[in-house]
């Protein structure tokens, strides 16, 4: 296959750009700029920015296009342009890159483009497929806009899936890629209640899955990318201390979230409890499914 992967330095992107050139497949990286950024490993590269058109002829030929550019939801604190920014780094990005899809001679046989788990908002200890409608918080808002961009890829008779990715757990990014520092100091603990559901993926099974709706024709729409069994804050914490061989003393009061993240402290105390009833329903088997399995494979240590 030949893949354009748009966020391809990401935490995602550049493990779906090793996980594809490692089995022989071409990658195409889109890059912001004026020019495309050489590369070093056997990818291509070619320039695009959200919200300006990208020349359908770029994804001419193209097997699949996986997008997940975006501003950073944790990246800084919620200002109204802060969060604007990030509603609009999804919305021009998406429908910049779906017409293309649209428009190209030889469209791509499959649009994957990112949502996120907060398309649910709090959905507290209730379990969450798919089929459950969109909550009312910013973040919901955000989801519901991302992928409704795709429309026009989708009405060209682009296969076009939505992955709602719950929290990745890595040592290379992502929330945990901020969180285990602070186990191994011993300064982790519970965030707010800690009775709120975290819905989790490990960086493997997320790649894993990422191939599985490419090469699956009868798969479209979205499917949550979480691991079958969501824990809850608490029980997370306690897992990671339990693996680190670190304390879990230390807690962090809803308050003092909010005063510190504003806003963005709702993302970390609110509870969904999102299940991949679609992902599992179309054959795909989870390598790490248990919390104690993600975290030793992000951090590498032996079962």
């Amino acid at each position: 296959m030949r893949v354009a992967i748009t966020g391809s330095t990401g935490l995602i992107g550049s493990a779906l750009t090793r996980s594809l050139l490692a089995d022989g497949h071409g990658v195409l990286r889109l890059t912001r700029g004026r020019t495309a950024a050489p590369t070093a490993d056997g990818s291509e590269s070619a320039a695009w920015e959200p919200g300006a058109r990208l020349d359908p002829a770029v994804l001419d030929g193209v097997d699949a296009v996986v997008h997940l550019a975006g501003a950073g939801v944790g990246d800084r604190r919620w200002t109204a342009a802060y969060k604007e920014e990030i509603r609009l780094s999804r919305l021009r990005g998406t429908r910049t890159v779906a017409e293309a899809c649209a428009e190209a001679a030889r469209p791509p046989r499959v649009l994957v483009s990112a949502s996120a788990t907060g398309y649910y908002g709090d959905t507290g200890d209730r379990v969450v497929t798919e089929s459950d409608p969109a909550g009312q918080d910013f973040l919901a808002s955000v989801c519901v806009g991302w992928e409704s961009a795709a429309a026009s890829a989708e009405r060209a008779g682009v296969r076009v899936v939505h992955p709602r990715t719950g929290l990745v757990v890595s040592a290379d990014g992502g929330a945990w890629g901020r969180l285990f520092p602070l186990f191994r100091y011993g300064l982790g603990g519970r965030l707010g209640s800690g009775d709120q559901f975290w819905p989790f993926i490990s960086l493997p099974d997320h790649i894993a899955a990422l191939r599985h709706v490419i090469d699956r024709e009868d798969i479209a729409g979205p499917l949550n990318f979480t691991a079958p069994e969501p824990l809850t804050n608490r029980e997370i914490t306690r897992a990671t201390g339990r693996i680190l061989h670190r304390p879990t003393l230390a807690a962090v009061p809803a308050f003092a979230l909010r005063t510190v993240l504003g806003e963005f402290a709702a993302g970390i105390t609110g509870s969904c409890r999102a299940v991949p009833d679609a992902l599992l329903k179309s054959g795909f088997t989870f390598r790490e499914p248990a919390i104690d399995d993600a975290l030793r494979s992000a951090l590498g240590k032996a079962g």
